[in-house]
């Protein structure tokens, strides 16, 4: 650590700490990922696939990887650091995020999908706080400690519990355990759809209540619109009440056509049947007005972080008394 000078906390992932930190040889400011592991066993399964992941994963919108050093009984990922992530533009973006800015947006997402699936790799774990930010705009996919090598010949199983909740596909929720990567497109159209709403699609508080939202928004699913749900894992060990599916319209009010086109193509039950990123990046919805905007157009982080900064300054300021109860 005595190379860097830290700067404060500058977020937690999903498996260790995030600081911010200047390196004092090359005077950049850089995101330093602290995981903690017992020096008596082996290196955590979830740090291994980072490491590889980011070490595959060389595309202008995934996280650059810059070092990796060993710290006692802890391992530091340096890694370039992003301001913000996707989340924080939608909570404190001055104006409403434009149609445009939202292509935009979409269009670096799906690019660094494209790159990381046709690298046989899923992210298991895309949301807005996993998409990173740089000054200039640019929208990189971070966050890789769930992330798996996916090889369909091998038929090898994964772990269902994966993903945030809010943003995890509904064969993971029926306790699926050999799914692919379009697990990531459903999570790409609940961030879409988030973005066009301010607010997110499926907020189930725990997963009985999400496969709830789910099947209430999307409607009761069969063996004729989903083949092989019946045989499940926790199929027969959930039981709903029938549901007609909702009308896109009215779930996205504010959606044109071709945005909910594209979000009604990625959140399918049926899995063969949601776009690769590839399919979803030729969809109409880039190509027809408006178009994506460019980056000068994009919101501006700066300002962003200065909405941010106000408001969490406004909240402690009328809370912070209560972090002195014990």
């Amino acid at each position: 650590m005595e190379d860097f000078r830290l700067l404060g906390r500058a977020g937690e992932g999903a498996h260790g700490f995030v600081f911010k930190a200047i390196d004092r040889k090359s005077h950049k400011i850089v995101a330093l990922k602290k995981i903690s592991f017992n020096p008596n066993h082996p290196m955590p399964k979830n740090t291994m696939r980072e490491i590889c992941a980011l070490r595959v994963l060389k595309s202008t919108n995934i996280v650059e990887l810059i070092d990796i050093r060993g710290v006692e009984s802890s391992i530091l990922l340096v890694m370039e650091y992003l301001p913000c992530c996707l989340s924080d533009v939608i909570r404190f973006v001055e104006n409403p995020i434009l149609l445009s800015q939202i292509k935009t947006y979409m269009k670096m997402c799906l690019s660094g999908i494209h790159f990381m699936h046709s690298n046989n790799i899923m992210h298991r774990d895309l949301k807005p706080a996993n998409l990173l930010i740089s000054h200039s705009g640019v929208l990189k996919i971070a966050d890789f400690g769930l992330a798996r090598i996916y090889k369909r010949s091998d038929f090898r199983t994964y772990s269902h519990q994966v993903a945030t909740r809010w943003y995890r596909a509904p064969e993971l929720l029926y306790g699926s355990r050999t799914y692919t990567p379009k697990v990531d497109i459903w999570s790409v159209g609940c961030i879409l759809g988030e973005m066009i709403n301010k607010k997110p699609l499926f907020p189930g508080e725990t997963d009985i209540e999400q496969l709830a939202i789910v099947l209430g928004t999307l409607g009761t699913p069969d063996e004729d619109i989903w083949p092989g749900i019946t045989s499940l894992p926790d199929y027969n060990k959930i039981s709903f009440s029938h549901s007609e599916p909702k009308s896109w319209n009215a779930v996205i009010p504010n959606g044109d056509e071709q945005t909910l086109s594209l979000i009604a193509s990625m959140l399918q039950y049926n899995e063969a049947e949601r776009p690769t990123g590839a399919e979803a990046l030729n969809h109409d919805f880039f190509f027809v007005s408006p178009r994506p905007a460019s980056m000068k157009e994009m919101p501006i982080i700066s300002r962003i972080k200065t909405s941010m900064n106000k408001k969490l300054s406004s909240f402690e300021h009328l809370f912070g008394d209560f972090s002195q109860v014990s």
